[in-house]
């Protein structure tokens, strides 16, 4: 399987940090932004497979991201992963993700991130 492109958009930097390791070990190239207000431009030079996305970030919420992301012809059939600690927040854009992760994630969440994104079929283009 080829490796995958992950973008992850979280704007605090331990998480963001272990969320790259994990994603690391997988052989996965790993992009980290942590300021709303630059992600969907770096996206689009990035062309991520994955994106995980925090809802809460400064400057630029991860809805409004999420919403150009799907908008946006060149990134909108990448998967995207909402990570929040705000499950009301989660569930408003549901219907935009491809899957939601309620914060605190554990190792054992990342692990099965992992399983499921490989198990996925290939994004459209690839």
């Amino acid at each position: 399987m080829k490796p995958k492109r992950i973008a992850i958009i979280e704007d605090e930097p331990s998480l963001g940090l272990v969320f790259s390791d994990v994603f690391s070990l997988e052989g996965s190239t790993i992009l980290l932004i942590q300021e709303g207000a630059e992600a969907v431009q770096k996206l689009k030079a990035f062309m991520p497979d994955i994106i995980t996305l925090d809802l809460h970030l400064p400057h630029v919420s991860g809805v409004e991201i999420l919403r150009d992301i799907r908008a946006d012809v060149q990134l909108s059939d990448c998967r995207v992963i909402i990570v929040t600690a705000d499950p009301g927040a989660a569930q408003s854009v549901a219907d935009l993700a491809d899957m939601v992760l309620i914060k605190p994630v554990s190792l054992t969440d990342l692990i099965q991130l992992i399983d499921r994104l490989n198990r996925l079929p290939a994004v459209p283009g690839e």
